[in-house]
């Protein structure tokens, strides 16, 4: 991970060429090694991996940051330490700061609806975007904030907006990620089950009638037709897989022979 803190305080890292197309996430003074580990582990659940840390208290490396991290310790790996936050967003060209306190400073503040996209778009055409977060007890101080070009809240309750530093990259993260678009992510993808032909279908239903009618369903017989379409109506709408109607002609299949060994105990 580098060396220590006083060795990386104020150095800037040479970017690498093809630069990371999401945005850097900031920490400001944090304090806590463990808050940086689950932030970098938040990060990396929606694919953040820029993390930056302005003069962590603890210094860094910090080993309290590793267990945490639960396995993004590439995120915590390739963290860059600077001395100031001016530093440590020398390179980024539209950066966000994360607070829930009003401000008296004349910066818009955007919420979380529309700042996902905003950020793509500027990421999309090259620009270099961040996002700074404070320390656990106080959070960003003005002259951090000013630096930036919104400032960004979220819908916290006003009563109680005591968000922890992780919880608070967190949120951002699934802001992030949300929008790329409301599709279920890749790995969810699946081959679509074969829908079951009219044929089958018609088949199943006919099998059901007919062990419905060998039990005395259909009464009085006059009603047989309507009873059908009620019966067939909730089956064609669920558009059943081939799958489904083999199952389903097992249950019914199942139910007969039941019905049978019934009535030789009986007798």
């Amino acid at each position: 991970m580098g060396g220590n803190v006083k060795d990386q305080l104020g150095r800037i890292p040479k970017m690498p060429d093809a630069y990371d197309a999401t945005p850097a996430v900031i920490l400001v003074n944090p304090q806590l090694g463990e808050n940086i580990g689950v932030a970098a582990r938040a990060m990396l659940n929606f694919g953040l991996t820029d993390l930056r840390l302005v003069a962590p208290r603890d210094g860094w490396p910090n080993p309290a940051a590793e267990a945490p991290a639960a396995g993004a310790i590439d995120v915590l790996g390739g963290a860059k330490v600077f001395a100031t936050t001016a530093d440590a967003i020398a390179d980024l060209s539209f950066v966000l700061a994360a607070t829930a306190r009003r401000r008296e400073l004349e910066i818009p503040v955007i919420g979380t609806e529309h700042v996902g996209s905003i950020l793509r778009t500027h990421q999309a055409q090259g620009t270099r975007t961040g996002i700074l977060f404070g320390p656990e007890k106080a959070g960003l101080k003005n002259e951090d904030v000013v630096l930036c070009n919104n400032i960004l809240t979220y819908p916290i309750n006003p009563a109680f907006h005591s968000l922890n530093l992780a919880q608070a990259v967190g949120v951002f993260g699934y802001i992030w990620g949300s929008s790329q678009g409301a599709a279920p992510p890749p790995a969810f993808d699946q081959a679509p089950a074969e829908a079951a032909s009219r044929e089958d279908l018609v088949r199943m239903l006919e099998h059901l009638e007919d062990e419905l009618e060998k039990s005395g369903f259909f009464y009085p017989p006059d009603k047989k037709p309507l009873m059908s379409r009620n019966i067939r109506a909730p089956f064609t709408r669920a558009n059943m897989t081939a799958q489904e109607v083999r199952t389903f002609r097992g249950i019914i299949k199942a139910l007969s022979i039941g019905r049978g060994k019934s009535r030789q105990n009986k007798s």
